[in-house]
This record gives C-alpha cells, sequence and structure tokens, in this order.
C-alpha cells in the first residue's frame, strides 16, 4: 500500500462504515472478518492482508483502491482542458503561428482570466486558458523591448491562472511545471512585485511535497530580494510573502516563526489598500483571513477559541475576492471541528460552499475535514452526511 499509512486506510475504513451507518458487527458478518480485526484496522494498529482488505470493500460497497487512494477526482470540465494546456506549454519558447491581439485587448482578456481564477470559476477559466496562452507564447516571442515586457507580464498572470486549475485540480507536475513559467516569464518582464508573486505561487510545490523547511527558506529568500517598499505594489508583494510564511511556519508548528511573519505583514498590508495585486489579495481584511488560517495550523486551542469567537464579531467583505472569502469559511469550520463542534464545522462549509462551490468541492482541506466531521457525528448528522458526499469524501 505506497503512500497510505495504516492509520490513514483505517480513518477511510471507519468513515465509509459511519456513512453507510453501519456497524462494525454488520460489515464483519457481511466480510468474514473479526470484530477485533475490524477494530484494529479501523484504529491504525494493524494492516490488513488484500483479501481482507477486499472483502471489508466489498462489505463497504466501495473498491479497495477506493479505500486506499482515497477521493478521486472529479468529473469536472476542467479536466478536459489539461492535455491542451500541457500542448501549449510543451513549446512555450516555439510558439505555433498565429494572430495576436494587441496588448490592450490581450490585458483585458488576461484580467477577465484572472477574475474567473479569483472568483472561483474555474470551468469557464478552463475554457479560455489554452488559447490565451497560446497566443501570449506568441506575443512574447515576437515582440521586442517594452511590448515583450508588456506581454511578458501578462503572460506571468495567465500562467498563473492556469496553475490554478492544475494545482486545484490534482495535476501536480503540471502546476509545478506551470510555476518555472511564471517565474521565467517574471524574470522577461523585470518587475521585481511580479516576481515576489511567483515567488508565493511557487509554495504550491513546496506544499504538495511535503517540504515546508524548504519552502519556507524560499520565501525568506524571496523576501530579501525585495526592494524597499516604497511603492503601494511593492509593499503589497512583500507582505503576501510574508503572509504565505505565516501559513508554513504555522503547519510546521513555528509558533514565533509564523507569529513574526504575520507581524511584518500587519505592518506591510497597513499601507496597502485590499485588493488585488499581480493576481493576489492583500490588505487588512486578507491578513485578517490569514490569522485565521495560521491559527489552525498551530492548532493551540487557546487561538483556536479565540479565532472562532472573533468569527463571531466580524466576518469577510462580499468585495473580497470568492475564492478567498470561501477560504476564510473553510478554515473557520477547520477550527470548529477541532475544538469538538463538527456541526458548526458543518454550517461553516456550507457557506464556503454556497460562496465559492468548485473551489469547495477541489479543496483537499475540506474532504479531509468532512471525513472527520462523519466519525465525530457517528454518521448520523443528516447534513454532514449530504455534504460530505457532494464533496466526495464519502
Amino acid at each position: 500500500m505506497p503512500g497510505t499509512t495504516a492509520a490513514e486506510l483505517g480513518r477511510r475504513i471507519e468513515t465509509h462504515r459511519l456513512a453507510r451507518r453501519l456497524t462494525r458487527r454488520q460489515v464483519c458478518d457481511a466480510a468474514g472478518v473479526s470484530v477485533s480485526t475490524l477494530r484494529k484496522v479501523e484504529g491504525g494498529e494493524r494492516t490488513p492482508s488484500d483479501a481482507v482488505l477486499d472483502a471489508l470493500a466489498r462489505a463497504l460497497g466501495v473498491t479497495a483502491d477506493a479505500l486506499l487512494d482515497g477521493p478521486g477526482r472529479s468529473d469536472s470540465r476542467v479536466h478536459q482542458a489539461i492535455p491542451e494546456i500541457r500542448r501549449v506549454i510543451a513549446a512555450y519558447d516555439l510558439p505555433d503561428d498565429g494572430p495576436i491581439r494587441p496588448l490592450p485587448e490581450l490585458a483585458v482578456a488576461v484580467t477577465a482570466a484572472v477574475e474567473d481564477r479569483v472568483q472561483s470559476q474555474y470551468a469557464r477559466l478552463a475554457e479560455q486558458v489554452p488559447a490565451l496562452l497560446a497566443e501570449l507564447f506568441r506575443a512574447v516571442d515576437q515582440m521586442n523591448g517594452r511590448e515583450r515586457k508588456q506581454a511578458a507580464r501578462l503572460l506571468a498572470l495567465a500562467v498563473r491562472s492556469a496553475d490554478a486549475l492544475a494545482y486545484k485540480y490534482g495535476h501536480r507536475d503540471l502546476s509545478a511545471r506551470l510555476v518555472e513559467l511564471m517565474r521565467w516569464a517574471a524574470d522577461l518582464a523585470g518587475d521585481p512585485a511580479l516576481s515576489a508573486a511567483a515567488a508565493y505561487v511557487r509554495m504550491e510545490t513546496h506544499f504538495a511535497a511535503h517540504q515546508l523547511g524548504p519552502g519556507l527558506r524560499a520565501l525568506q529568500a524571496a523576501v530579501d530580494r525585495m526592494p524597499a517598499p516604497v511603492s503601494e505594489p511593492l509593499a503589497a508583494a512583500a507582505a503576501a510573502l510574508h503572509m504565505r510564511a505565516a501559513v508554513a511556519a504555522g503547519r510546521m508548528r513555528q509558533a514565533d516563526v509564523a507569529r513574526e511573519h504575520l507581524r511584518e505583514a500587519g505592518v506591510l498590508a497597513g499601507q496597502v489598500r485590499e485588493g488585488l495585486y499581480d493576481g493576489t489579495a492583500v490588505g487588512p481584511d486578507s491578513l485578517e483571513i490569514h490569522r485565521l488560517s495560521v491559527a489552525v495550523e498551530l492548532g493551540d486551542p487557546s487561538d483556536l477559541h479565540t479565532a472562532v469567537a472573533g468569527a463571531a464579531r466580524w466576518a469577510p467583505p462580499r468585495s473580497l475576492p470568492a475564492e478567498r472569502r470561501s477560504h476564510y469559511y473553510i478554515d473557520l469550520g477547520r477550527a470548529q471541528r477541532h475544538l469538538g463542534r463538527p456541526r458548526h464545522a458543518a454550517e461553516s462549509l456550507l457557506v464556503a460552499r454556497q460562496i465559492a462551490p468548485q473551489h469547495v468541492r477541489e479543496h483537499g482541506h475540506v474532504r479531509a475535514e468532512l471525513a472527520a466531521a462523519v466519525r465525530l457525528t457517528r454518521g448520523r448528522d443528516s447534513r454532514v452526511l449530504a455534504l460530505a458526499r457532494w464533496a466526495r469524501a464519502v
């Protein structure tokens, strides 16, 4: 069972059992195994043989692969666009011939792609982004001087939008390639704020590889390379790096480091108006959302209680992008679940789904939290169960 621990497998088996409202005795009778064996398997104390796993899967009405691998990919139209994105970027430096719109028109198209990304309109974005990338590769290839730098800037933002599709829908190898292309385009553009945005996005690669230490060092190096924050875009870029570094440090349970990055982010975010800067939402409201994220990653009960209490007094304004607002409610649900409030957690995730359903359904934390909520409620809360099935957590 490569890549799957006994504990993970046990949790998945228990989640599927509870979601079907089956007792251990019922599953064991159907599978022909002892109750003590199933108890040890669910508790992560024992790894089942292939024969036992197959029998348990049949009793639960799932496949053994589903138990081993966890939730699979959705059937979203986004996946249909992935092969074309791969084809287009394979020849990024030798693009096919074709038309190129004037730069102002390309800027409008890129702005629309960025808006689709931050509003979590991924299916619509997937329809447009392959052709847009191809056109921008041609523009960078054929233009010179200042125009080439402008085209490279637009390309970096478009590539970031394509990366959102690859990363969120599980195509991690493609995401890593797109991140490198974003960095390449940002270097061509010669804009330090845009290069910082590329460093911000690069952290996804480290998150996916569970390489938080190198990722945190890369973020710190990007901070060190930043010029003095003498303009709003530069201050926003530096604030974004500190916010992401705070989350990474929180996930590593380095509380002092996480809080120091939050402090630095607070100073910088206070210098800018809330808004999108090179595709990243930055400002006082975004900082507040990251405070909750860091509290959840650190997992300190005192911080979690404070964060959940704060949610009764503050909510992300509707002017923020849908993706950012839904992140807040996902993290709020995580905090509530950690505090043993699965029904409140489900309510927060329902709010997140209302804001950005495509984002929530593809979010790995959502599935993990809903599976945990199913176990905490013993499969008896119909709302939790319905949401878990919608998100393919069971």
